[in-house]
């Protein structure tokens, strides 16, 4: 069996602000999109709260949520009570995603191999932040530059970074 990659999709400020009040700080459709393009088919593992935050399981991907409550059941979902439980109920998926929150994030940086990260090109507010981290100890290996003018105008570039 090919060995489990281990991906964080993320999308941050330039000052790795990544939240506001349990929800994005921005409005990107194409963003969206390119986490579902990713996404799709795959298990992702998120914390209670982003689970809170997105509302419901999304279609065509497995959810799995760590939360400390061991009595919290959501329908649709994989509950796990540490990461280890977490990673355990995504055998057989060679791509795993890590989707949020901060909390993980943090967590998780060490074991990824593969960023996909969202540079919103300004600075943003906000009271979640993705960690700091070393960027020479990854190489960045494809960077689309794109812009939007509605909902709101924004640059933002689809940056994947892997693992040196």
């Amino acid at each position: 069996m090919p060995e489990k990659q281990l991906a964080i999709i993320v999308a941050m400020a330039k000052n790795s602000t990544i939240g506001i009040n349990n929800t994005l700080p921005w409005r990107c459709p194409e963003d969206l999109r390119h986490f579902k393009a990713l996404t799709m088919g795959h298990h992702m593992i998120m914390g209670r709260k982003t689970f809170d935050s997105i509302g419901k399981p999304l279609p065509g991907r497995t959810t799995v949520v760590v939360t400390r409550d061991r009595n919290l059941k959501i329908n649709g979902c994989i509950m796990a009570h540490s990461l280890e439980e977490a990673m355990a109920a995504c055998a057989g998926d060679e791509q795993v995603f890590l989707v949020g929150g901060a909390e993980l994030y943090a967590q998780m940086l060490p074991l990824v191999d593969t960023l996909y990260i969202t540079e919103i090109q300004q600075l943003v507010e906000g009271d979640a932040h993705f960690p700091a981290f070393n960027r020479d100890a990854w190489q960045e290996v494809s960077r689309e530059i794109r812009q939007q003018e509605m909902p709101q105008p924004l640059e933002y570039h689809f940056v994947t970074y892997r693992r040196k």
